[in-house]
């Protein structure tokens, strides 16, 4: 049994933790098999949307401190060099991917499990869902990139509120709160989530490359930035197949059929 279990159908790549019995708690080598299946992930062309998910009822309990405890992430000893390379490495694997990327997180997604959602483009919740910045209760500060992207979902001032406290919040105030796009039930969850990313994944690629690109770079520039991004990119679709595609689909009124070119 595999602690990554990957899937690839109609254009979608799913990537599952399975540790059940650590709440899908993290290592250094489980870190280390996520980000190469993000990283495969991003340079295969087939795959045109991800989603990223937790079997056994729970998304992510973040840092799995029993097998930090009993020495199998080498103990507390460097411990800077292993979140540089493999957790703040994840985090980075996760939005370099210049595809749609979802996150099914249906049960707890606590401490750097939380960051891990957070970093997805788009989260899909369940009643089931808990979420929480809970290293406030531990001692300690968010270190999975929870500090540069709650503010950016939620706001300044609820964001330092849930970080300070480490409440966790259910699926319901998630969903007010924007946390999570939408909330559907646990017993249709894979199957609406699969639904959702094989509609993404029939999307124009480029588009969505560009949109991601030019959106996360928006957060760090001005407006004349940002329009400068728009311009770039949208000359660049202008010149692609997908563009004469999507105009010869809609006068033929069909649906279009992509092809990233």
């Amino acid at each position: 049994m595999s602690d990554v279990e990957l899937t690839n159908e109609a254009g979608v790549r799913w990537i599952a933790l399975n540790r059940p019995e650590s709440k899908n708690g993290l290592t250094d080598a489980v870190n280390q098999q996520l980000i190469d299946a993000l990283e495969s992930s991003a340079s295969d062309k087939t795959v045109r949307s991800v989603v990223l998910t937790g079997k056994g009822g729970n998304f992510c309990s973040g840092l799995d401190l029993k097998a930090m405890a009993a020495g199998g992430m080498g103990g507390f000893e460097n411990v800077e060099e292993h979140m540089r390379k493999y957790f703040h490495g994840l985090i980075r694997a996760v939005r370099n991917i210049e595809k749609p990327v979802v996150a099914l997180v249906d049960g707890a997604a606590v401490g750097y499990g939380a960051d891990l959602a957070f970093a997805c483009d788009i989260r899909i919740g369940t009643e089931r869902t808990r979420i929480g910045e809970v290293f406030v209760k531990r001692g300690l500060m968010p270190d999975g990139g929870g500090t540069w992207t709650l503010p950016r979902l939620i706001g300044l001032g609820k964001a330092l509120e849930l970080m300070f406290t480490g409440e966790v919040i259910n699926a319901d105030a998630a969903l007010s709160l924007g946390l999570v796009n939408r909330i559907v039930p646990s017993a249709e969850a894979e199957q609406q989530t699969w639904e959702f990313a094989k509609r993404l994944a029939a999307g124009p690629p480029l588009v969505h490359s560009w949109i991601k690109r030019a959106v996360y770079a928006a957060q760090a520039t001005d407006l004349d930035a940002a329009l400068e991004n728009e311009v770039r990119g949208q000359m660049q679709l202008l010149r692609s197949k997908d563009f004469l595609e999507g105009i010869a689909a809609f006068f033929q009124k069909r649906d279009p059929k992509f092809s990233g070119e």
